[in-house]
């Protein structure tokens, strides 16, 4: 029995020796720089993962060992790392991509509101340059040129000269919401007269049954 003791206290003391050695010796595991690290001699899990900033559960999670469990480890030996660096890596992807798309769709809405701020300039240049003045309400009549013997055309109108010159060119919307584009190229008996008539050219197949009407006459420029 006695001998029995003896042989369990040496090995106690072999083991406590050891285990001293051990905490004696300097930790220096190489880190790979790819979440990995080189195990050197006195290397244990508990200083890879104080050395690292992680918990001892979460690289021996890392490495399939036992949560807890006696982690025997040689010289040589590669240990992962948890990926916290990358999880941290792609983050910072995921918000820069986010902010380039952000950037991307407000340069977007820039372009989009300068064409449409250019496609009104446009539209408001090509009112401008087809402006009219308006003139009031005449009285309008018709008149054939060919009936009365004249090669004039039918794009004419005949006007009081003081009100319109010759050249002047109107729009003259009917009553009936008719619009008519003439070229003030004559003076007729009723206009002359009458500054707020005007006789407009038209075959006398064309000519409105009402024969005479009113119509709103603006002056183009």
């Amino acid at each position: 029995m006695k001998k029995v003791l003896s042989i369990a206290l040496v090995s106690a003391m072999a083991l406590s020796g050891i285990l001293a050695s051990t905490s004696n010796t300097v930790q220096a595991a190489v880190n790979n720089g790819d979440n990995t690290v080189t195990v050197e001699k006195g290397d244990t899990y508990k200083s890879i993962a104080e050395a690292n900033g992680i918990s001892i559960s979460a690289l021996e999670q890392a490495n399939g060992r036992e949560v807890g469990g006696f982690d025997l480890i040689f010289p040589g030996e590669t240990i992962t790392l948890p990926g916290a660096t990358t999880t941290t890596d792609t983050t910072n992807t995921t918000t820069d991509t986010s902010a380039q798309a952000t950037d991307a769709s407000q340069q977007t809405q820039t372009q989009s509101q300068t064409a449409n701020t250019q496609a009104a300039t446009d539209t408001t240049s090509q009112s401008t340059s087809t402006t009219s003045t308006s003139q009031g309400t005449f009285k309008i009549s018709f008149y054939d040129p060919a009936v009365l013997g004249s090669n004039m055309g039918y794009s004419g109108v005949a006007a009081n000269l003081s009100v319109f010159p010759k050249g002047t060119q109107l729009k003259i919307t009917l009553a009936d919401g008719t619009v008519l584009y003439r070229t003030v190229n004559d003076t007729g008996i009723f206009a002359n007269s009458n500054s707020q008539q005007l006789d407009v050219a038209m075959p006398s197949s064309s000519i409105p049954s009402y024969g005479v009407t009113t119509a709103s006459v603006k002056v183009l420029s």
